[in-house]
């Protein structure tokens, strides 16, 4: 997202993340994303929490695994992506 310049759940190259998960060969019966830009983690994790669609997919027992991946750059400063999954 920061190379491509743009925010959104949809990759220009990669499609959906469900889309994105598949192409990699990861197997899934459930998941869901977040995605936050902000300068710090405490803020990203107070803005996701703050947010009900978010905070449901933080919150969710349905998913027994989750991936975080964080990157300096971009217009908030870092950019904090959490992808979560039931096998």
């Amino acid at each position: 997202m920061i190379s491509k310049n743009y925010f959104s759940h949809t990759s220009p190259i990669y499609g959906s993340p469900f889309d994105m998960m598949s192409k990699f060969g990861v197997k899934y019966s459930y998941a869901g994303e977040n995605l936050a830009g902000a300068p710090a983690v405490s803020t990203a994790h107070e803005n996701l929490m703050n947010s009900t669609g978010h905070r449901k997919n933080i919150l969710n027992n349905n998913f027994a695994e989750v991936g975080i991946g964080i990157v300096n750059g971009g217009p908030y400063g870092k950019m904090f992506v959490q992808m979560f999954m039931q096998p």
